[in-house]
């Protein structure tokens, strides 16, 4: 009998981890490191952290904005775009891997985001969770380095055997990020919970709007994230 269901390594429409793009992707970032699967999470880890850039204002409402071939084509998500492709890339590395969420309250925000969210809520958040040694180990690659430099946030660590979970605080001490509530562990990307949790959370009118402005711009995000003005939520 299998240690984990076959479900955490075999590819979906969302987490195509059989995509030959994410299978070389796979195989450029892990090296020789074959028969060390601790160490080819970590380095999958880094990869996605740093190598795909965090955008808030990624489309979030279609199964293909979280296509794991399709981040890694793009460069850029937000954090469960990021966790669907590190999972995609566990899988097709032979590690078992699945996808969760949790509703968390990011108190180091940026003031336009704030404002279009109405809230410091981030509704359904993602994350990878990797099974290695014996047990799920939770992966958090979001934030990319620069993006934590600029938040004063010590960029979030990860050493494939303690969970990597959001810091309470930042360097300054000030409260940074919160978690309220866990929504459980996938096997693939529940695209109409999330949107059903997001339009509960900011409102079904607000969620619309959203969706209405990418139709406009052409599913492509229309803002900069990173020069935005930081504030204390």
């Amino acid at each position: 009998m299998n240690e984990v269901d076959d479900k955490y390594l075999s590819p979906t429409a969302i987490i195509d981890s059989d995509h030959k793009e994410i299978i070389a992707y796979a195989k450029e970032k892990t090296g020789r490191c074959d028969d060390a699967p601790i160490e080819k999470a970590i380095r999958l880890y880094y990869a996605v952290r740093d190598g795909i850039w965090y955008d808030p204002y990624y489309p979030f409402y279609l199964a293909e904005h979280f296509r794991a071939s399709n981040v890694l084509k793009s460069g850029r998500g937000y954090c469960v775009c990021k966790a669907s492709l590190l999972c995609a890339l566990g899988r097709a590395s032979g590690i078992p891997s699945r996808v969760g969420f949790a509703d968390v309250r990011n108190h180091l925000a940026t003031r336009q985001l704030i404002e279009i969210m109405g809230t410091n809520l981030f509704a359904f958040h993602g994350f990878t969770e990797f099974y290695l040694g014996g047990k799920w180990v939770i992966a958090t690659p979001a934030f990319n380095k620069e993006l934590c430099e600029r938040h004063k946030v010590i960029p979030l660590e990860f050493n494939g055997r303690d969970d990597s979970l959001f810091q309470p605080y930042n360097l300054e001490k000030k409260q940074f990020m919160e978690y309220v509530a866990y929504h459980g562990s996938f096997s693939d990307i529940p695209v109409d919970l999330i949107m059903a949790g997001m339009e509960k959370a900011y409102g079904k009118e607000r969620v619309r709007m959203w969706i209405d402005e990418f139709a406009k711009g052409g599913a492509r995000s229309r803002r900069e994230f990173l020069s935005e003005e930081v504030i204390t939520a």
